[in-house]
């Protein structure tokens, strides 16, 4: 489990972060996006070392790094002046890895925060990586693509609120007792269950290539499994009925929100705002070659229309 465990952690560190910053903020994070990996590299290093001084030391290198775009969170909500739900989406995803971080800082120390094993603290790691970063900024991404429209644009908001609030949940749920986390697991369950509706039948049907859809359509996929796997977990622990063991949840549900999921996700949302960036620099052009002077029979170029004209949650 190890192993598996490492790599896909190594996995959101080095690539699932930095392009989800991309994501959040092009223009104000991609400083950030574009130091990232180096800052992560003693976080991945670690991983593979024994539990030690070296290791811990490498931990912590990357904790500062975490502890740091966490800091950012607080700022982007008070500057921005909105608490809606794709703004506390992306604010949920950048505290995150803070949480991963401060976990991996402990496990690698061989210290048992609040009395945690070992193991449950270096599961910890990349369950923040993945079903807190990314679920998060994916859950951000999905609201602000599909809007305010009746039905959909409620189940989107919902989605963005159920996704952090249903991290938050579990997060505690490792200090009150196995119900707590069953609820956590719940509402994390429906937001994201919420969020493969909505790639599946708003998102992916304009997606601008086979490609971008065939991705979409494997994330939407897989988040319907290991989401399920993820409550009879939580169902067992706090009942006691037969359940997977934690080394095979890391090599169903673990590598399959890493693989199907996030790393779908982050590529196709890569894909799709590419695509906006391209509409809005036709937009751009098509306006400007619409103008007075413009020669008898020049055509002014044609804008396509696309969904994804805003996906960045920049606020």
């Amino acid at each position: 489990m190890t192993v598996l465990v490492n790599v896909i952690v190594t996995l959101g560190m080095l690539y699932v972060v930095p392009a989800g910053l991309r994501l959040i903020d092009p223009v104000h994070l991609l400083r950030t996006a574009r130091l990232w990996p180096l800052a992560a590299a003693p976080g991945a290093l670690c991983l593979w070392l024994p539990r030690g001084l070296p290791a811990t030391a490498l931990a912590a290198l990357y904790a500062a790094a975490c502890l740091a775009l966490a800091a950012r969170a607080p700022v982007r909500l008070l500057r921005a002046r909105s608490f809606a739900p794709p703004a506390i989406a992306v604010a949920t995803a950048l505290v995150s890895p803070s949480i991963a971080a401060t976990a991996l800082v402990c496990e690698r120390a061989g210290y048992r925060l609040f009395g945690f094993d070992l193991d449950i603290l270096a599961l910890t790691v990349p369950h923040f990586h993945f079903a807190g970063f990314t679920a998060a900024l994916v859950a951000g991404l999905v609201c602000r693509a599909v809007g305010e429209g009746a039905g959909t644009g409620a189940l989107a908001h919902q989605a963005a609120c159920s996704v952090p609030a249903g991290t938050l949940l579990v997060l505690l749920g490792y200090f009150v007792d196995d119900w707590a986390e069953l609820l956590g697991a719940v509402v994390l369950t429906g937001g994201m269950w919420a969020v493969a509706l909505l790639t599946w039948r708003e998102i992916r049907p304009a997606g601008p290539d086979r490609t971008t859809r065939t991705l979409l359509a494997t994330s939407a996929a897989v988040l319907v499994a290991t989401m399920l796997l993820a409550l009879w977990w939580a169902a067992g622990e706090a009942t006691g009925i037969p359940h997977p063991t934690l080394t095979w949840m890391a090599a169903t549900h673990g590598l399959g929100n890493a693989l199907g999921f996030a790393l779908c996700s982050v590529l196709a949302w890569r894909r799709l705002t590419a695509e906006a960036r391209v509409v809005a620099t036709l937009t751009a052009e098509a306006r400007t070659s619409d103008r007075p002077d413009r020669l008898p029979g020049e055509r002014p170029a044609r804008a396509p229309r696309t969904p994804f004209e805003r996906v960045e949650i920049s606020s």
